[in-house]
């Protein structure tokens, strides 16, 4: 049965002993990933709090991380989302995100909502990629992918 988690506080903390022990055993997010049997960004967002994982793949982290049976219950639950709190983030690399849609947000909504009308994009029914790809200028570029479903506002 499908138990929510009201305080963030019991899933901020297992994040903190988790990545501690992906640290500890030199493993990375992909690598997790694979013994969930889900994707990097689902299992790293999971595992960082954001997500319930089901419980075979709750199981496969909780004893690839060396976590006790109480942690594996742990990372099944709702949680409380949205791990940003305090106004503007403080973290460059979060920062910038927060940027982009200050300087691109309102494109965004605009793009959006000629091409599909009023309504939302789900962040539920979602998908999430990072891909590093080289510049042709020399370096390299992230790409990232945030694929939703678009929901459209109803009349009432």
């Amino acid at each position: 049965m499908p138990h929510a988690q009201l305080d963030p506080g019991a899933r901020q903390a297992l994040a903190v002993v988790a990545v501690e022990s992906k640290t500890r055993k030199d493993l990375t997010w992909q690598q997790i990933a694979d013994a969930a049997g889900l994707s990097v960004a689902f299992v790293t967002a999971a595992v960082l709090g954001q997500h319930p994982l089901p419980a075979r793949s709750a199981l496969a982290v909780a004893e690839l991380l060396e976590l006790d049976a109480d942690a594996a219950t742990l990372l099944q639950t709702i949680p409380t989302r949205g791990a940003i709190s305090g106004g503007t983030p403080t973290d460059p690399t979060i920062y910038r995100f927060h940027e982009m849609l200050q300087v691109y947000g309102t494109t965004l909504k605009a793009l959006i909502h000629e091409q599909f009308g009023d309504g939302i994009i789900s962040a539920i029914n979602f998908t999430l990629d990072v891909k590093k790809v080289a510049d042709p200028e020399g370096g390299e570029r992230a790409v990232v992918t945030l694929d939703g479903k678009y929901l459209p506002a109803k009349a009432f």
